[in-house]
């Protein structure tokens, strides 16, 4: 029993010591004051003698045990006194003695220990430095090098904070790959969890100016979590005065990703005046391509840099151009998913209008087509239920092609069906397989019907390159740009494309007589994404935009379903403008955010067509500001129909049944009936033609385009 008593005093012991630096100051100080007590009484027990040395020095006799204790010319002097007797030379020798341990010895030890432990804690994140005005990044994982520098690209001043859970050295020799040391000066790592709110007070979370809540995507439950620690914060936040304008959280899984653009369960946030932006790390990479059409240049000293992405719909999409386009995605991974759910999104051209075969096709290949198209499917039901879509199994001796659904169950046929002018196509098949091979070099050679992009996005990132390098000849011939996906680094294919980015003498027979031409080397067209240190890209620009398609649906006259007039805006002071588009943004539901982010995405797609339509070059952007023609607000106008019918089938909404739909009635059950878009159910899915005076609010979007542009160009 003494012995497990005497165990868990030393326990208790060894904690108070080990906790912190104060304690073990604290029990320093409390063993000076007893040594000092007992040395005093063993003085007094000697005699007087001493007390009168004391008197004849003039030293106090309640500071001589303490002069004792640390001067050893003060036990000189005192020994040598004859005066002294030998016993009180005897005391103040053990004093000394004593003095000698610990003044030597523990102090030192202790001082040492002290630097040593706040060395420590500041390699292992244990000190905390920020006050206000910083960034806070919680978790880490491969992606963190991207917001760092998305901030930095903010302010190049900025202090960054990271709590993460993972062992703070590794995550700074990470962090010291990517940023110099003038950076690295302004990031502190922190150890802590992003779920434990007694954290959040040693960060100051509620004086950071944004959070960006990145966990680790390893996690099985790394979606859950974040929600989690959203719930965490929120309920931290809310008890304080100061808080964060903004929290971007990260969700990994496609699914939950789309769930936040249609609920308002992080409403709560809001009523806060906190902006809630979910982000999903591979619908972020389709919108670097297909929106932004770039990605940074990690390599380049400049921050500025960047690699620069084809447009997959060539120099711009006229109302008389032939070819439709046609993305191939190789596999039905993540990456191919959201990328081919963006590109539904934002892919929207004049020629269907004209052409209704123009369709924009999304191919998938995979061996598990026939499985993989059935979720895809459910994912998209009410997509399915309107628009038909194409199948080949080409892994038989002969190839089976299907176009699915020749009957639907929902009633939809003729006219309400098949309008969208957007489909998709699943084929079964290995892409090695000849036959596979085959299709893609008869896709390859039809360039005069197509504008043919390949993307690689098969989970084995060595399939992907060995694929890429091996593509049929008509592939590199014809100049189809080839995206190959890579986990880290860009390098390897960036040198490659840069090494065969030139253009080569090549030649023919003809006739009988040699045709000169020149083309690009083979490998000049191939591109990288999806790499984890360029993952994060904010589109700031496009949620501008955002605010102000809403402002204008927001202020719109919809007795005569018009915006207001550009002189009538242009005389609005701009401040007033954007106060009220921030206000008007921030009482609005997540899936008419969505909507008008959605459509903020098409309008760099709208420009590159209205640029082809005038005879300009893609990225010549000397007309933009210019006010559209009549012809030229027609044609865009069906495009932001036809895109909205798209963004809204996607997003869960879906077309009304015959008695569900308010067209055909009029009156009170009309009006009834309209409120079913509460229950997502929209009577305006349908061909633009079959709209009734709504679709001139496509018309007045249209028109506006210049003013929007005008308004976030500056």
């Amino acid at each position: 029993m003494k012995d497990k008593k005497h165990k868990a005093l030393l326990l208790r012991f060894d904690r108070i010591l080990a906790q912190d630096l104060l304690r073990q100051v604290a029990i320093l100080a409390i063993v000076l004051a007893v040594i000092f007590i007992i040395s005093f009484v063993l003085l007094s027990i000697s005699g007087s003698e001493w007390q009168k040395y004391c008197v004849d020095n003039h030293i106090s006799k309640w500071v001589f045990p303490l002069y004792l204790l640390i001067d050893g010319n003060a036990f000189n002097s005192f020994c040598s006194d004859q005066n002294v007797n030998g016993m009180a030379v005897f005391i103040a020798c053990i004093i000394y003695i004593i003095g000698v341990i610990i003044f030597t010895g523990m102090i030192i030890s202790v001082m040492t220990n002290m630097i040593e432990r706040r060395v420590e804690n500041h390699l292992t994140g244990q000190i905390h430095y920020l006050l206000s005005g910083h960034y806070v990044i919680m978790g880490y994982d491969e992606m963190v090098p991207s917001f760092i520098r998305y901030i930095f690209s903010k302010d190049n001043d900025a202090f960054i904070l990271i709590l993460t859970s993972a062992r703070v050295l590794d995550v700074t020799e990470k962090l010291r790959k990517s940023f110099n040391d003038e950076q690295m000066k302004r990031i502190i790592i922190n150890y802590g969890h992003r779920t434990t709110s007694e954290s959040y007070k040693d960060i100051h979370l509620e004086s950071a100016e944004e959070i960006y809540i990145v966990g680790y995507r390893g996690q099985a439950a790394h979606d859950a979590i974040n929600v989690e620690c959203v719930d965490c914060i929120h309920r931290y936040l809310e008890k304080q005065n100061q808080r964060p304008s903004k929290i971007t959280c990260v969700f990994k899984d496609l699914d939950t990703y789309a769930a936040f653009k249609t609920t308002e369960i992080f409403d709560k946030l809001n009523k806060l005046d906190i902006a809630f932006v979910p982000y999903n790390y591979f619908t972020g990479w389709a919108k670097q391509v297909f929106v932004k059409r770039y990605h940074k240049d990690i390599d380049d000293p400049n921050p500025d840099a960047r690699v620069e992405y084809p447009a997959v719909y060539g120099k711009g999409i006229a109302p008389d151009d032939p070819r439709y386009v046609h993305l191939v995605f190789v596999g039905t991974t993540n990456f191919a998913v959201a990328f081919a759910m963006e590109a539904a999104h934002v892919l929207h051209f004049p020629n269907f209008k004209h052409n209704m075969d123009l369709k924009t096709r999304i191919t998938f290949i995979d061996l598990n087509a026939d499985k993989e198209k059935d979720e895809f499917i459910t994912r998209n039901r009410h997509f399915f239920e309107v628009q038909s879509y194409r199948y080949q199994d080409l892994t038989g001796t002969s190839a089976v092609k299907t176009y699915w659904p020749p009957t639907r169950a929902t009633g939809f046929k003729g006219k309400d069906a098949d309008f969208l002018d957007v489909e998709f196509e699943f084929i079964k098949g290995d892409i090695f397989s000849k036959k596979v091979q085959d299709e893609i070099r008869s896709w390859a050679k039809a360039k005069d019907k197509q504008y043919l992009s390949i993307f690689l996005a098969m989970e084995n990132q060595r399939s992907n390159f060995v694929m890429g390098m091996n593509m049929p000849d008509e592939v590199y011939d014809n100049r189809i740009p080839v995206f190959i996906r890579q986990d880290r680094s860009d390098n390897f294919v960036t040198n490659l494309r840069k090494a065969d980015d030139k253009t080569l003498p090549y030649s023919i027979m003809k006739g009988g007589y040699q045709v000169k031409y020149e083309r690009s080397a083979r490998y000049a067209h191939i591109y990288p994404f999806g790499m984890n240190e360029t993952g994060y890209c904010a589109d700031d620009k496009s949620i501008r935009r955002a605010k102000l398609i809403n402002y204008l649906y927001c202020t719109a006259d919809y007795t005569n379903n018009t915006f207001k007039d550009e002189l009538v805006l242009n005389a609005i002071p701009e401040k007033e403008i954007w106060d009220d588009a921030d206000r008007m943004w921030k009482e609005l539901t997540v899936a008419l955010k969505w909507s008008n982010l959605y459509s903020s995405f098409t309008i760099r797609t709208k420009l590159a067509s209205l640029r082809a339509m005038r005879g300009l070059e893609l990225d010549d952007n000397s007309r933009d500001f210019e006010p559209l023609t009549p012809k030229e607000i027609d044609e865009l106008a069906e495009v932001e129909h036809n895109r909205w019918n798209v963004e809204k089938l996607l997003m869960g909404y879906r077309k009304p049944h015959a008695d569900e739909d308010k067209y055909n009635v009029s009156g009170s059950a009309a009006e009834a009936l309209s409120k079913n878009k509460k229950l997502f159910i929209h009577h305006d899915i349908r061909p633009f033609d079959k709209l009734d005076k709504i679709q001139q609010l496509d018309r007045e979007f249209s028109r506006t385009i210049p003013w929007i542009m005008k308004m976030t160009e500056k």
